[in-house]
């Protein structure tokens, strides 16, 4: 009887948290243990395969990232939150990537950068627990320190790693960010999910650059989203004629998966599209000066890569455009720019024009 009044105890704690959750505009919540022995395996035969290419932070931290407990001291737990992202009124991906005309951004980058979001709504979810249940340490992550959020949520049943290497839920997709609270409560766990990939090969059959070399394995050297976003040098040409208008991430895996059939529009306002970036038009992306590029993008996930790889990137895209005076003309006036990466792909587009 004691057993099942624990139970009984132990779920209602987990409701209430995830009515919590819910309060502050996260979708879902679930609890992991610390153990991510599977997951670290997986992580260093990537590692071992060169797959993160110039991601040095991946390694950096050695064992704290598969380990929770040696990243913040006295840990026993991981809240594992969710928060949905589809901006459902942007304009439909594919036909802006088949719009040579126009760029096409990943949709979770169209607003506002959730990383404070997302981190102000966890220290206040913290916050409440903290009050509601008692006295705990704990320290809130959105993509801000080496965790294996992926492996967590999967763990804490927020959903299962695709084989495109995406969180995915079923009755939810995967266009969601992640967030965790690193606490040593020793708090009930919420039970893991199943995966339901099955035999679907959807996701590496679309990728444009072929970077899922095998189910659940991403050579990030070979994916759009880190040629783009975390790539500072120059593209391998190779792979840019695969890039089309693609300037910021690549979505393909995502929108190709049949699960996301099921994926939730947003409800915040600050996931919306802003200055128009669920389909621009490429050249007046290129003519931006530096100053509009941040301006026009304060408090976008996009301004990270900085000015000189938004140019870059755009390059490419504008190389792989029909040819038009405008394209044309707006390659030339970037030709003798002061940044040798940019010119080397301006002169790299205008070849596929065939100028020079």
């Amino acid at each position: 009887m004691k057993e099942k009044k624990t139970a009984i105890a132990e779920q209602d704690l987990l409701s209430r948290m995830q009515r919590w959750a819910r309060s502050y505009g996260f979708q879902a919540l679930g609890v992991s243990g610390i153990d991510l022995s599977e997951a670290e395996r997986h992580l260093q035969d990537w590692l071992a395969k060169g797959f993160h290419g110039e991601m040095s932070f991946m390694e950096k931290h050695g064992s704290k990232r598969t380990h929770p407990e040696q990243l913040i001291d006295g840990t026993l737990r991981v809240i594992s939150v969710r928060m949905d992202y589809w901006p459902g009124e942007a304009a439909e991906p594919w036909k802006v990537m088949a719009d040579g005309e126009k760029a096409f951004i990943s949709r979770y980058a169209l607003g506002r950068d959730y990383h404070k979001l997302m981190r102000k709504r966890l220290a206040k979810l913290a916050a409440k627990i903290e009050r509601e249940i008692g006295p705990m340490g704990y320290r809130v992550f959105t993509d801000s320190a080496p965790v294996m959020e992926k492996a967590i949520a999967e763990k804490a049943g927020i959903g299962w790693i695709g084989k495109h290497s995406n969180v995915l839920n079923r009755d939810h997709g995967s266009y969601f960010f992640l967030g965790e609270i690193y606490t040593d409560l020793p708090l009930p766990l919420t039970d893991s999910t199943t995966a339901h990939c099955g035999s679907c090969t959807a996701c590496p059959d679309v990728c444009p650059t072929q970077a899922i070399v095998a189910p659940y394995q991403v050579d990030a050297r070979r994916c759009i989203s880190y040629l783009t976003i975390e790539l500072r040098g120059s593209i391998p040409e190779e792979f840019r004629p695969l890039m089309g208008n693609r300037i910021y991430g690549c979505d393909d895996c995502q929108l190709i998966c049949p699960w996301n059939k099921y994926a939730q529009s947003t409800v915040e306002p600050d996931y919306l599209p802003r200055e128009g970036l669920d389909a621009p038009q490429l050249v007046d992306l290129f003519n931006w000066t530096e100053q509009d590029f941040l301006q026009k993008l304060e408090g976008s996930p996009i301004r990270r890569i900085g000015y000189e790889c938004w140019l870059r990137n755009i390059a490419v895209a504008l190389g792989n455009a029909d040819s038009s005076t405008a394209v044309v003309t707006a390659l030339k006036q970037k030709q003798a720019h002061e940044s040798s990466l940019v010119r080397e792909h301006v002169n790299w587009a205008l070849a596929q024009h065939g100028l020079s």
